[in-house]
């Protein structure tokens, strides 16, 4: 027998970061032998029965990587409760598959597909500190001290206080400019509420890398599987 956590289970079955299947199990949203369970149960997936949103989980065999260049106006989840497309949309037999790393629906770049709950748990998990890259157009071209004030971390209007994050001028655009950031924390609209509070509203933001993969020249709502090569390097955990 080999009895675990059932979060784990549903990680290791692809369907989430053990941080988003706890909340499904929260939510009362996983069935064990016809019960609902709570957080901390454990389970044998060779003998007990788990459902999870009606479904009875199974284990991918197969392991899949999908890099997609996410376009403005697609939601970066599996399921739409609006008129917008999702980033499974984009992408063919994307059954089992997980977005790794959320961007905002007006936000573009680089977004990771995939099976396998371990990645997703070790990419976005804050401990393991996996950098995001983005490029970022502001509408206002930042002074000095708007740049070390958003390196140091700034406290945003629901109280969080960012991290120390790497902020680099790139090049001016009309009244704007570009800027590079990269960040080792994924608070939700990190990089827009921050800019607000700065006095420097986004124009544009693109991600360009997760960790180790570049988005490179996949154009939008375009994808492609990822080399083995890449995944060993996105699985090193320094």
């Amino acid at each position: 027998m080999s009895v675990e956590r059932v979060q784990k289970i549903l990680a290791h079955a692809g369907y989430g970061s053990r941080r988003a299947c706890e909340k499904f199990i929260e939510a009362g949203r996983v069935l064990v032998n016809g019960k609902r369970i709570k957080l901390g149960d454990k389970a044998d997936p060779s003998v007990d029965k788990i459902i999870f949103d009606g479904q009875e989980i199974k284990s991918s065999a197969k392991k899949i990587y999908i890099a997609l260049h996410k376009p403005r106006n697609v939601l970066s989840s599996t399921v739409s409760q609006s008129d917008h497309q999702t980033v499974l949309d984009l992408v063919p037999s994307s059954e089992g598959l997980y977005p790794v790393g959320r961007l905002d629906l007006d936000s573009e770049g680089l977004i990771i597909l995939t099976n396998d709950g371990e990645l997703t748990n070790l990419l976005t998990h804050p401990r393991f500190q996996k950098e995001k890259e983005y490029k970022v157009l502001v509408a206002k071209k930042p002074d000095q001290k708007q740049i070390e004030t958003w390196r140091r971390g700034v406290v945003l209007s629901d109280g969080h206080h960012t991290g120390k994050v790497d902020v680099f001028f790139d090049h001016s655009k009309g009244k704007g400019a570009w800027l590079k950031i990269i960040m080792r924390e994924g608070h939700k609209r990190q990089v827009r509420e921050t800019a607000r509070v700065l006095g420097l509203p986004v124009v544009k933001l693109i991600r360009v890398r997760i960790g180790s993969l570049l988005l490179g020249n996949i154009k939008l709502r375009e994808y492609r599987h990822l080399t083995d090569k890449e995944v060993s390097k996105l699985k090193q955990r320094s």
